[in-house]
């Protein structure tokens, strides 16, 4: 069994998409064992994306990633990363396959919805970043 993090996004959250998206992650077989919704700081944005820190996009991820309240999940499956990421398909919805959630919500390619880790080692630092062992269960 593998973990990965799930972010609904502010701009999911505020069109009340949340639900929504919550039954296509369970309808593809992976099972939630961590939930909550929470309003990012500038900080805690900030170090959640560190590893963007030097990129051209970083200011404005941080400001969108505190601009409304989020909801982050823990995901447990056989091969739980590759699974979400090929459900949230492509970042840029417009290259996205039909059926994913950034091609059914997502608004353009800042505003998709959803993140996802993109390796194990990726997995274990954001779900830590969010959860505490008590907070999972399964």
């Amino acid at each position: 069994m593998e973990r990965t993090l799930s972010i609904i996004k502010p701009d999911a959250v505020s069109r009340n998409l949340t639900g929504a998206i919550l039954k296509m992650i369970q309808d593809s077989g992976l099972k939630i064992v961590a939930l909550k919704m929470l309003q990012l700081t500038k900080a805690e944005a900030e170090g959640f994306y560190a590893v963007h820190k030097e990129r051209p996009f970083f200011v404005d991820l941080v400001a969108f990633m505190t601009s409304g309240p989020v909801v982050v999940s823990i995901l447990e499956g056989d091969d739980a990363i590759a699974r979400y990421r090929k459900l949230m398909g492509a970042t840029n919805p417009e290259k996205a396959e039909a059926g994913t959630i950034r091609k059914t919500y997502a608004i353009n390619i800042e505003k998709n919805s959803v993140h996802g880790s993109d390796a194990p080692e990726t997995a274990a630092f954001e779900t830590a970043y969010f959860f505490s062992t008590l907070e999972m269960v399964g």
